[in-house]
């Protein structure tokens, strides 16, 4: 079954529904963003996450002292890296890491030391799609998340089409700006069942 990872959670009562309602990764956004939360906070929220739900902490461009202090004092499961990082850091993390890769043109070779990979649209966080006709023969020989502009309309499309192994999700749960307590359940209800 498609796992899910709910993004960008910055209150409680997001993190509790989340958990209450199955997802299987929650994300703490670590990047300057409207999303963003510090290491307190995180660590804060982490303590109403049970250990079957994985911790994922979401960065661009980190360097590995910044990622380290993440992954110890939240505490982390999972990196997820946007923006530039050098390919060989990757088996310096101590926990598993995500490598996003934004989906603007057909990719040439799709490759990484990650972990995992996670495509999403060209702007993270934007709410819109990325052409999902350019991933369509393409060889992954790794496990992915799929991203950019989900919602509960369209998502099992998504599973549908790319047999993800993960989808992940912010705006899409989201109504002004504010993630949305039921749009969090239904969106993982969709996925699951």
């Amino acid at each position: 079954m498609t796992k899910v990872k709910i993004c960008g959670l910055s209150t409680q009562a997001a993190v509790e529904q989340a958990v209450k309602s199955g997802a299987d990764y929650i994300g703490f956004v670590f990047a300057k963003s409207k999303r963003q939360v510090g290491i307190k906070q995180a660590n804060y929220l982490a303590q109403f996450i049970p250990e079957t739900v994985q911790k994922v902490g979401v960065f661009v461009s980190p360097t590995l002292v910044e990622l380290q202090e993440a992954i110890t004092k939240v505490p982390l499961d999972f990196v997820q890296i946007h923006g530039d990082f050098e390919e060989e850091l990757f088996k310096k993390i101590d926990v598993p890491s995500i490598r996003a890769i934004p989906v603007q043109k057909a990719l040439e070779e799709i490759d990484s030391q990650a972990d995992y990979l996670l495509f999403d649209a060209p702007l993270a966080g934007s709410g819109k799609t990325f052409n999902w006709e350019l991933l369509k023969d393409k060889k992954i020989t790794k496990p992915y998340f799929l991203a950019g502009g989900l919602t509960v309309d369209n998502v099992q499309k998504a599973i549908t089409f790319f047999h993800p192994y993960a989808v992940d999700v912010s705006s899409g749960v989201e109504t002004d700006g504010e993630k949305d307590l039921l749009k969090i359940a239904k969106f993982i209800e969709s996925v699951k069942k």
